[in-house]
């Protein structure tokens, strides 16, 4: 008698090597380990190459340097980072962690430097003071 799942020949009882689960788990692993191995997908690649475009272009300063205009009125470690085309300019939008543990969201003329809208955690987006 053959194992229904493989080429073995089984014993009346089907053998541990070939149980509905184990066959279940080896499946998720190989799927999961072809999804680690695979490359990045285009749009990341292509995000990344866009803007590297906008900054050779001089459409957007480049990040160390409005990094270091933005420090000494918005000090703190940056925890996140987008750049976005919206409504024909580049805007960044910077989530940073601030001396005091408070954390802030900023967008950004990724041209100017100036900040447009900031918004702290807890705060709606409507809600956002100017500074």
């Amino acid at each position: 008698m053959k194992c229904p799942r493989c080429p073995r020949p089984i014993a009346p009882r089907r053998h541990a090597g070939c149980s509905p689960a184990r066959t279940c788990l080896r499946g998720l692993l190989l799927a999961c380990a072809a999804w680690l191995a695979a490359p990045p997908t285009h749009a990341e690649d292509g995000d990344h190459e866009r803007a590297r475009a906008a900054v050779r272009a001089g459409e957007v300063l480049p990040l160390a340097e409005l990094l270091s205009r933005l420090q000494p009125a918005w000090p703190g470690q940056v925890l996140e980072l987008e750049l976005e085309r919206e409504d024909g300019r580049w805007i960044y939008e910077i989530k940073l962690l601030q001396p005091g543990g408070q954390v802030v969201k900023l967008d950004v003329d990724a041209l100017t430097a100036a900040v447009l809208k900031q918004r702290r955690k807890g705060e709606r987006r409507d809600d956002a003071p100017p500074r």
